[in-house]
């Protein structure tokens, strides 16, 4: 073996294999109880999201008199619909949102109450576990 001169610095074999070990162990601890908390993120975002739409096309009703139409959809809530009577200058939304997986919220009305809904994971109404669907009616 070669000794090590003064000012010559380096890891051995060994201290390299012992941190590697420990990073491996910690990765293994912890790397669970994140990728986890993912879909319980966006499912959370998606309930808080639903929310404001709800309370936006009340607000929408408030000022109107009725609840957008379906052909006007969500983007009424953005941009006043030349339907309405009376809007707010600014749109009751900043923005029309896309639920966190990335598809348009949808909503319902019979005219006198409303449901706000996301498809979940999957994007398609129905579905178990992460592919479940948001709506207000059970949040």
């Amino acid at each position: 073996m070669r000794k090590r001169l003064r000012g010559e610095a380096g890891f051995t074999l060994i201290e390299i294999m012992v941190v590697v070990f420990i990073l491996g162990l910690l990765v293994t601890l912890v790397a669970p109880k994140i990728i986890g908390k993912t879909e319980e993120a966006r499912r959370t975002a998606a309930k808080a999201d639903v929310k404001a739409i709800e309370q936006a096309l009340e607000m929408f009703h408030l000022d109107n008199g009725v609840f957008p139409t379906s052909a006007d959809g969500l983007e009424a809530l953005v941009t006043c619909p030349s339907s309405a009577r009376n809007c707010l200058p600014d749109g009751y939304l900043k923005e029309n949102k896309r639920d966190p997986w990335g598809n348009p919220y949808v909503f319902f009305t019979d005219g006198r109450h409303v449901l706000v809904k996301s498809y979940g994971a999957d994007g398609h109404e129905g579905g178990d576990g992460h592919a479940a669907d948001i709506s207000s009616s059970s949040i």
